[in-house]
């Protein structure tokens, strides 16, 4: 079978699960902030995912997620020698890569994995690079190794204390600036609160700050306009002007509201695929 073949699969955290999927094309082409529009089968719908790796000689690139929707959760059930009916890509405007000089990188959840190609890619330049990660408790971290390499230094916190600071990544940047540490950039990548806590944060100190967001999106070509957002009092779609904006820009209560638009359609799609695993293992279905 032709396809999108998956060669490699392994557990990262909680929920959370990195897949190498065979897509030649796109990891000849893709670059530090673009994403993939994927589906699993000729049924289902379309999802966004952020490239977080990529192995051109190979063919492959790695994708990251976390089983909480109805797609997601059917795609952590795919395994080695699957095949996915589609990875379309490279899509999304590339992230904007210059030597700038000390660049502090924040994320958040699974914001960990999307941060990690900006990461790699702003190293590589040579800039200076200071990571702050945080998760919920410490079996939500992830990639940490593979950001320490490449960070000048790696500021770990978890909410509930189990792992380096107790609190949030905001608590500790605002830590950092009230000690005299200075940036130049700032890049942010995580759940909408923390997105918008962080750039509330960096334009309190003149901090130039870059996003990635992720609204609900479609097709991911721009011509749906599910994946409008408003920056600048202006309206962009994300799948084609982004997903990289200005943080200081961006309406993140709109963004908030129009990611909980469909919510209640999630949640029924999660009982009846719950209803048709209980009816198919002769049980019934947790309430």
């Amino acid at each position: 079978m032709a396809g999108y073949q998956i060669v490699a699969k392994r557990p990262l955290a909680a929920t959370v699960t990195a897949m190498e999927v065979m897509a030649p094309r796109v990891a000849r082409k893709v670059r530090a902030g673009q994403f993939v529009m994927l589906r699993v089968d000729e049924q289902g719908e379309r999802i966004p995912l952020t490239v977080a790796d990529k192995d051109p000689d190979k063919g492959t690139i790695t994708i990251v997620f976390q089983a909480v929707g109805f797609t997601t959760n059917q795609l952590a059930s795919r395994n080695v020698g699957d095949f996915l009916a589609d990875v379309l890509g490279p899509l999304g405007q590339p992230t904007e890569v210059r030597r700038l000089g000390r660049v502090v990188c924040v994320a958040g959840g699974v914001g960990i994995a999307f941060i990690y190609p900006q990461v790699k890619a702003f190293a590589e330049v040579g800039n200076e690079i200071i990571s702050i990660l945080g998760a919920r408790s410490k079996d939500l971290l992830f990639f940490v190794d593979e950001i320490r390499a490449l960070s000048a230094e790696l500021h770990l916190c978890t909410d509930d204390g189990s792992l380096g600071t107790h609190g949030l990544v905001t608590d500790v940047l605002r830590g950092l600036l009230e000690k005299g540490e200075r940036y130049q950039y700032c890049i942010a990548i995580g759940p909408i609160p923390m997105m918008k806590a962080t750039t509330v944060l960096t334009k309190e100190w003149h901090l130039p700050t870059l996003v990635s967001l992720d609204p609900v999106m479609v097709d991911g070509t721009g011509m749906c306009g599910a994946c409008r957002v408003t920056v600048g009092g202006e309206v962009k779609f994300a799948c084609v002007q982004g997903p990289d904006f200005d943080g200081h820009l961006v309406d993140f209560d709109e963004l908030a509201k129009r990611k909980r638009a469909f919510a209640e359609e999630e949640r029924c799609l999660l009982q009846e695929a719950a209803d048709k695993l209980a009816e198919e293992r002769g049980g019934a279905a947790a309430p």
